[in-house]
């Protein structure tokens, strides 16, 4: 049996009740599902499934999963399933991938607006890639792209930020060709970080105006107009973070990169070190100084805050595409793409990787033939049955 690898849910189940004592009252209805959620994940709390082997017999029982989306556990498989259904939707071009950061200042009503905020970001990052990519002085092309949203920082501060990944180049505007981005070179970054500035503000002023903002707690000051309109010149007189990675790759490659981002939480269970004393160590990169990787001690009610910080609001969707890979006419634009491009390198060879496979089609453990299939669901009282029995099934809590 392997050793149990420490996971964000031991904190949660070992500091949940001291952490409730102090910030349960502040809690969205969604963070205390979170927590409630990770801490009973593949656990017999929740029920198990009873699998067997269709080449050998072979029985296991596996621990049923929470499936919230912020939980450490239930990512990889989420994910998986989803970069199988995006390998259709990649081109045979190289891909450049684009980050759009609110400044920190931002971070505050980010964090008590969330729904608006986000949306925002989304709204301004798109239209500005959209935009420039237009401009007949950079691109002259109509652009797909997918962004994906994190608001967290490697140490697990609040840090809203889009990743957007954009094939490097687009359809031309008469939709007569395929007009491809210059050989290591998407888009200029200072302009798309002034008009990206210049939009966010735009709406943020628009939304206070229909007093759709929410200012309390440390913000409240923001209520008066004058504060208000004074962050927002603070805020135009900065330089705003935009980040090109220049194109690389073609579509094999892009869909192992998607992987990195797109069902990712606040921290993976692999960068833990320890839970003792109350003290969480992890490792983190400090982007600062090279991507050096540090190791930080946070108190374990401390860690748990910062990882509920994160929690989005119920039915956000944090994964979105736009323009050539919007969902209204994805079909037809990805087709008229692969016309211009060359017909015989259209179709993608993209393809999971086989530990990716496996999780998507489990492998029997014992024969390495068959594949394992549920024939029966278990109740927490079938599976007390189960663990005292002498002929136990082995229990699968990975």
């Amino acid at each position: 049996m392997r050793p149990h690898r420490l996971e964000v849910a031991d904190v949660f189940n070992a500091h949940q009740e001291q952490f409730l004592q102090r910030w349960g009252p502040v809690l969205s209805r969604q963070q205390h599902k979170a927590l409630r959620d990770i801490g009973l994940c593949r656990t017999a709390a929740l029920g198990a499934h009873l699998q067997q082997c269709d080449a050998c017999s072979y029985q296991t029982v596996s621990y049923l999963s929470c499936r919230n989306r912020h939980c450490p556990k239930c990512q990889s498989t989420a994910r998986d399933r989803w970069l199988s259904r995006q390998a259709a939707s990649l081109l045979p071009v190289a891909y450049s991938h684009v980050v759009f950061t609110l400044p920190q200042q931002l971070a505050p009503l980010a964090l008590r607006n969330q729904r608006l905020l986000y949306d925002l970001l989304f709204r301004a990052a798109s239209e500005t890639l959209l935009a420039i990519a237009a401009d007949p002085r950079h691109l002259g092309a109509r652009i797909g792209v997918l962004a994906v949203l994190h608001t967290w920082s490697q140490d697990l501060r609040h840090h809203p930020h889009l990743h957007c990944l954009v094939p490097a180049g687009g359809l031309a505007l008469d939709h007569s060709s395929w007009v491809a981005c210059r050989p290591g070179y998407f888009l200029p970054v200072r302009v798309l970080s002034r008009l990206f500035r210049g939009k966010v503000l735009a709406l943020l002023q628009q939304a206070y105006k229909k007093g759709e903002l929410r200012c309390l707690g440390t913000i409240a000051n923001l209520t008066d107009p004058r504060q208000f309109h004074s962050l927002l010149r603070r805020l135009r007189s900065m330089e705003w973070v935009v980040y090109a990675k220049p194109p690389f790759g073609g579509p094999q490659h892009v869909l192992q990169y998607l992987a990195r981002y797109t069902h990712r939480v606040a921290i993976a269970n692999g960068r833990l070190l320890d839970l003792s004393n109350g003290q969480v160590p992890f490792r983190w990169r400090d982007s600062k100084h090279n991507n050096r990787i540090r190791v930080m001690t946070l108190d374990a009610v401390e860690f748990i805050r910062r990882f509920l910080l994160h929690v989005l609001p119920p039915g956000f969707v944090k994964i979105r595409h736009f323009g050539l890979l919007a969902n209204r006419n994805r079909r037809r634009a990805l087709a008229l793409c692969r016309l211009h491009l060359n017909p015989a390198a259209a179709e993608t060879t993209a393809i999971l990787t086989p530990l990716q496979q496996q999780a998507l089609h489990r492998c029997c453990p014992k024969c390495q033939r068959g594949t394992l299939h549920i024939i029966a669901r278990l109740s927490t009282y079938d599976l007390a049955t189960y663990t005292t029995s002498a002929s136990a099934a082995p229990v699968d809590s990975s």
